[in-house]
């Protein structure tokens, strides 16, 4: 009897000790796991510091390059001159189209500008939102997501023309890009043409642009957001029937109705900047005046 009573408290002495190894194994994993999960979490916040530390230097040194700019440029509204040309349209009388044609031009004096980077093709003023820079193009749709006008890196980046267009005659559908910074730059306000406000002042559909070539005046048709694609952005068209069908998708997207009619004879500029993680804003409008400088 006593032997088993004997035996009896070794298995508890046993099991104590199993217990207490056990317990250490398990606060030390617990250990191991806080220690990983506190390290991520320091990682991530160290992270999230640099990445807000860079963006509020970015935009200083972009609001900086645009004052200066602003400090070498003029940009000037002209009136209707001798060789003036209005593109012609098929609008009812009764159409907004025929006081937008009335409208002034702007123009820009660009040799200072070409002086600063080489690749500026023009400048764009979009009515209704913040919108009035220079753009500029190179052979790739990539640099200056992250380059800013002066060429330097800058996660701002700058508005910047696609690269398959030809800014001395324009493609039948021109694209612009920009990002959408949340401070307002770039094409942080192009948001603002989602809104009733903006769609009930017509002098806010059109958008104004200055080349070297040409001042012209275009009209909005279009107004939308939509998941990331793609199909928006085509400029070549095997003939008017597809341009035409192209052009009437664009169109229906709209979440505004401006009851503007397209033809095959048109050329249309796209203003196209992210709306969110996944979803793109896009503006179309037609050429609708110009003139030759």
């Amino acid at each position: 009897m006593a032997g088993k009573h004997s035996k009896k408290r070794k298995d508890t002495k046993l099991n104590k000790r199993l217990s207490r190894t056990e317990s250490r194994k398990q606060r030390k994993k617990q250990n191991i796991i806080f220690m990983f999960l506190l390290l991520i979490f320091t990682s991530l916040l160290i992270y999230s510091v640099i990445q807000i530390f860079k963006w509020f230097k970015d935009s200083s040194a972009l609001k900086e390059e645009m004052t200066n700019i602003n400090e070498i440029v003029t940009v000037t509204e002209t009136d209707e001159e001798e060789n003036t040309e209005i593109v012609e349209s098929k609008e009812e009388k009764s159409s907004p189209y025929w006081d937008y044609i009335k409208m002034n031009l702007i123009d820009v004096d660009f040799r200072e500008l070409k002086k600063v980077n080489s690749d500026v093709k023009g400048w764009i003023k979009v009515n209704g939102t913040n919108i009035n820079y220079p753009f500029v193009q190179t052979n790739n749709n990539d640099y200056y997501l992250n380059h800013s006008i002066t060429k330097h890196s800058n996660s701002a980046g700058w508005v910047f023309m696609d690269y398959r267009n030809n800014i001395k005659t324009f493609d039948k559908n021109t694209i612009i890009y920009a990002h959408a910074r949340v401070n307002q730059y770039m094409f942080g306000t192009l948001k603002n043409t989602l809104k009733n406000s903006w769609l009930n002042n017509t002098d806010n559909h059109v958008i104004k642009l200055s080349t070297e070539k040409q001042n012209t005046l275009w009209q909005v048709f279009s107004v939308y957001h939509i998941p990331t694609t793609n199909d928006y952005i085509q400029t070549e068209f095997n003939n008017d029937d597809q341009f035409l069908e192209f052009t009437n998708m664009l169109k229906n997207r709209s979440i505004h109705k401006f009851n503007t009619t397209v033809n095959k004879d048109d050329k249309i500029l796209t203003l196209s900047t992210c709306y969110g993680n996944d979803e793109k804003l896009v503006v179309h409008a037609k050429l609708i005046k110009y003139t030759n400088k």
